[in-house]
Protein backbone atom coordinates (compact mmCIF):
# COMPACT_ATOMS: atom_id res chain seq x y z
CA UNK A 1 0.00 0.00 0.00
CA UNK A 2 1.04 3.60 -0.66
CA UNK A 3 0.99 4.56 3.03
CA UNK A 4 3.44 1.76 3.85
CA UNK A 5 5.82 2.77 1.03
CA UNK A 6 5.70 6.39 2.24
CA UNK A 7 6.36 5.38 5.83
CA UNK A 8 9.25 3.06 4.87
CA UNK A 9 10.74 5.79 2.68
CA UNK A 10 10.48 8.31 5.50
CA UNK A 11 12.10 5.96 8.02
CA UNK A 12 14.87 5.06 5.57
CA UNK A 13 15.55 8.74 4.84
CA UNK A 14 15.67 9.66 8.52
CA UNK A 15 18.10 6.82 9.20
CA UNK A 16 20.41 7.70 6.30
CA UNK A 17 20.89 11.25 7.52
CA UNK A 18 21.83 10.25 11.08
CA UNK A 19 25.44 9.60 12.13
CA UNK A 20 26.47 6.13 10.88
CA UNK A 21 23.08 5.84 9.19
CA UNK A 22 24.49 4.97 5.78
CA UNK A 23 26.51 2.08 7.22
CA UNK A 24 23.47 0.81 9.15
CA UNK A 25 21.29 0.88 6.03
CA UNK A 26 23.94 -0.81 3.88
CA UNK A 27 24.48 -3.50 6.54
CA UNK A 28 20.74 -4.08 6.81
CA UNK A 29 20.21 -4.47 3.09
CA UNK A 30 23.37 -6.41 2.30
CA UNK A 31 23.05 -8.84 5.21
CA UNK A 32 23.17 -12.41 3.98
CA UNK A 33 24.41 -11.56 0.48
CA UNK A 34 26.90 -14.00 -0.94
CA UNK A 35 25.66 -17.04 0.98
CA UNK A 36 24.26 -19.99 -0.90
CA UNK A 37 23.79 -20.55 -4.61
CA UNK A 38 26.52 -21.16 -7.14
CA UNK A 39 29.50 -18.82 -7.20
CA UNK A 40 28.40 -16.99 -10.37
CA UNK A 41 24.78 -16.78 -9.22
CA UNK A 42 25.73 -15.44 -5.78
CA UNK A 43 28.09 -12.89 -7.37
CA UNK A 44 25.33 -11.66 -9.70
CA UNK A 45 22.92 -11.27 -6.77
CA UNK A 46 25.66 -9.46 -4.84
CA UNK A 47 26.27 -7.00 -7.71
CA UNK A 48 22.53 -6.33 -8.15
CA UNK A 49 22.14 -5.64 -4.44
CA UNK A 50 25.15 -3.32 -4.44
CA UNK A 51 23.74 -1.40 -7.43
CA UNK A 52 20.33 -1.13 -5.77
CA UNK A 53 21.81 0.15 -2.51
CA UNK A 54 23.93 2.66 -4.46
CA UNK A 55 20.83 3.98 -6.26
CA UNK A 56 19.08 4.42 -2.92
CA UNK A 57 22.05 6.29 -1.45
CA UNK A 58 22.46 8.51 -4.52
CA UNK A 59 18.81 9.59 -4.45
CA UNK A 60 17.96 12.59 -2.30
CA UNK A 61 14.87 11.77 -0.22
CA UNK A 62 11.76 13.94 -0.44
CA UNK A 63 11.97 14.67 3.28
CA UNK A 64 15.36 16.38 2.91
CA UNK A 65 15.26 20.17 2.76
CA UNK A 66 17.93 20.48 0.08
CA UNK A 67 20.18 18.39 -2.12
CA UNK A 68 23.19 20.27 -0.68
CA UNK A 69 22.19 19.26 2.87
CA UNK A 70 21.75 15.64 1.81
CA UNK A 71 25.17 15.51 0.16
CA UNK A 72 26.77 17.27 3.16
CA UNK A 73 25.35 14.65 5.56
CA UNK A 74 25.64 11.49 3.48
CA UNK A 75 28.84 11.87 1.43
CA UNK A 76 31.28 11.66 4.37
CA UNK A 77 29.48 8.48 5.43
CA UNK A 78 29.83 7.06 1.91
CA UNK A 79 33.57 7.75 2.02
CA UNK A 80 33.71 5.98 5.40
CA UNK A 81 32.46 2.81 3.68
CA UNK A 82 35.85 2.63 1.94
CA UNK A 83 37.59 2.12 5.30
CA UNK A 84 35.73 -0.93 6.65
CA UNK A 85 38.27 -3.37 8.14
CA UNK A 86 36.38 -6.69 7.94
CA UNK A 87 37.49 -8.23 4.62
CA UNK A 88 34.16 -9.88 3.74
CA UNK A 89 32.13 -6.80 4.52
CA UNK A 90 34.69 -4.43 3.00
CA UNK A 91 34.30 -5.86 -0.51
CA UNK A 92 30.55 -5.24 -0.57
CA UNK A 93 30.80 -1.85 1.12
CA UNK A 94 33.51 -0.71 -1.30
CA UNK A 95 31.34 -1.78 -4.23
CA UNK A 96 28.41 0.17 -2.82
CA UNK A 97 30.61 3.22 -2.13
CA UNK A 98 32.20 3.30 -5.58
CA UNK A 99 28.92 2.76 -7.41
CA UNK A 100 27.25 5.46 -5.31
CA UNK A 101 30.16 7.82 -5.97
CA UNK A 102 29.94 7.24 -9.74
CA UNK A 103 26.17 7.76 -9.72
CA UNK A 104 26.42 10.97 -7.71
CA UNK A 105 29.19 12.33 -9.97
CA UNK A 106 27.03 11.67 -13.04
CA UNK A 107 23.84 13.13 -11.56
CA UNK A 108 25.22 16.15 -9.64
CA UNK A 109 28.87 16.73 -10.61
CA UNK A 110 29.43 19.97 -8.67
CA UNK A 111 28.02 18.65 -5.41
CA UNK A 112 29.84 15.35 -5.83
CA UNK A 113 33.11 17.16 -6.48
CA UNK A 114 32.67 19.28 -3.36
CA UNK A 115 31.49 16.55 -0.98
CA UNK A 116 33.10 13.39 -2.40
CA UNK A 117 35.97 13.97 -4.80
CA UNK A 118 37.74 16.82 -3.01
CA UNK A 119 37.81 14.99 0.37
CA UNK A 120 38.82 11.75 -1.37
CA UNK A 121 41.67 13.37 -3.33
CA UNK A 122 42.83 15.82 -0.63
CA UNK A 123 45.78 13.68 0.58
CA UNK A 124 47.01 13.21 -2.99
CA UNK A 125 46.72 16.94 -3.69
CA UNK A 126 48.66 17.77 -0.52
CA UNK A 127 51.46 15.44 -1.55
CA UNK A 128 51.63 16.82 -5.08
CA UNK A 129 51.79 20.41 -3.79
CA UNK A 130 54.64 19.64 -1.40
Amino acid sequence: PAWLRRLCGQLLSERLMRPSGVQAVVRGIMEGTGAGGSGAEAAAVDWRKCDTVAKILASCPQQCLSLEDYYRLVCPQILDLLHIQDKLTARQFQRVATTTLLTMVKEHPQLAEKHLLQPLLAPLLRCSEA
